[in-house]
């Protein structure tokens, strides 16, 4: 996939050509966690499996609890991290909702879970296909969301989202979510890094105090309900809590540089954005067709760029207005949809800071939802009508891509 990422392979590291699945078991195994919780889900459960094998063959030492469902596989790592163990687990659509009780109680506990969610459609309409959908219906849960690209990106969000989740400043559980059955089954090859580079990584957290945790026979005082003053209390400093994970992550991918020599650019990467008027918004393996078509659209002397989404929560919103401040267009593409509105959920977002953007104009597309594919003809077709809406034209704010029966069945 074309991506922008500034790569320079560390002397010793491995290239292996894997599954986007797969570098997120590597990850993991990477990290070294003390307790995996475990249960499949098409198309997270290679994982799973991968996880499965490397501790049979002792290559992962770790408590490893094959659970009955998901709601339990989300309890079991909130108790080890709050017993202050590193944990993972993986899900999927379905099973996040399942969790979805756990989901809550375990980012209100701010207990620093690291989970993969292997993006798929949710219940409602029974679909086993990608979209982005179980992000969104979890948007609000009270955790720090990244989102991946490629197969490389899964492998070193993995490893940058223990970083920012143990950090004693943050303590905020992270999910890293990359599409499913696109990434989830592409093979790449990755780079994967020595055990002792992630461990020089990750050795900053041991050099912090040490959080709260529950020890056998300690003593600890909490309340089992929140009420008044202080549920008040800490659900603020949970959201200013999120609101610093913004600048960490930066400082993070910049230490992850300084190691591996790779940076994605933080909350956001910005491609071919430098003179760019008309600009695309997409997440995920989205991004490395709509990189294509830029690099095409740039030879015949379109200005066009893309800012992708990193870290969806907390929303960017201070480093998407940088980036976007001034130019005269913008089409958001959402993978995902958003009941209640016309536009997608991080157009919607996004529309919240149209005031600070300095007159920049904006669309909304939604494509890509129950595996349909984002071609090049479909960003071709989103570009264009950027383009037109940055010349004057009469241009739809609302496009379905792939259902174009939609603008006459719905009046979008």
């Amino acid at each position: 996939m074309n991506t922008n990422a500034q790569t320079k392979n560390k002397p010793g590291s491995q290239i292996k050509v894997i599954t986007g699945n797969a570098a997120a078991a590597i990850a993991a195994k990477l990290a070294r966690p003390d307790v995996v919780a475990a249960y499949p889900i098409t198309p997270q459960t290679e994982i799973i499996e991968q996880i499965s094998t490397f501790h049979a063959r002792g290559e992962m030492d770790c408590e490893l609890i094959t659970v009955e469902g998901e709601n339990s596989a989300m309890n079991a790592v909130m108790a080890a991290s709050l017993a202050g163990g590193r944990v993972f687990t993986a899900t999927s659509s379905w099973g996040l909702v399942f969790m979805y009780d756990a989901v809550l109680a375990t980012a209100g506990a701010r207990a620093p879970v690291v989970m993969v969610n292997v993006n798929r459609e949710t219940p409602g309409i029974i679909a086993v296909s990608s979209g982005q959908q179980d992000m969104i219906s979890t948007r609000d849960a009270g955790w720090i969301f990244l989102i991946a690209e490629n197969c490389q990106e899964v492998l070193d969000l993995v490893l940058q989202a223990y970083r920012l989740a143990e950090d004693y400043d943050i303590q905020v559980p992270v999910m890293v979510h990359y599409d499913g059955f696109y990434l989830s089954y592409l093979s790449e090859g990755v780079d994967v890094p020595l055990q002792e580079d992630v461990d020089r990584f990750l050795s900053v957290l041991n050099d912090q105090p040490q959080r709260t945790k529950l020890v056998p026979g300690g003593k600890l005082g909490c309340g089992s309900h929140g009420i008044l003053g202080g549920y008040l209390e800490l659900r603020h400093k949970h959201v200013c809590a999120m609101e610093r994970s913004k600048a960490k992550f930066e400082q993070i991918d910049k230490e992850f540089e300084s190691i591996f020599g790779r940076s994605y650019g933080g909350q956001v990467e910005e491609y071919r954005m430098e003179d760019a008027d008309v600009v695309l918004v997409g997440s995920g393996s989205m991004c490395g067709t709509i990189k294509t078509v830029i690099d095409e659209k740039r030879e015949t002397g379109i200005k066009v760029g893309l800012l992708k989404i990193r870290m969806y929560r907390p929303f960017p919103g201070e480093a998407m207005v940088k980036a976007l401040k001034g130019k005269k267009s913008i089409g958001v593409v959402d993978r995902s949809l958003c009941f209640g509105f016309k536009g997608g959920p991080i157009y919607t977002e996004l529309k919240a800071f149209e005031t600070q953007l300095g007159g920049s104009k904006m669309l909304s597309f939604i494509d890509g939802i129950a595996n349909t594919d984002i071609t090049k003809v479909n960003v071709e077709t989103m570009i264009d009508a950027t383009c037109d809406l940055a010349a004057g034209k009469a241009v739809r704010e609302v496009t379905w891509v792939s259902y174009p029966e939609a603008q006459e069945e719905g009046g979008l």
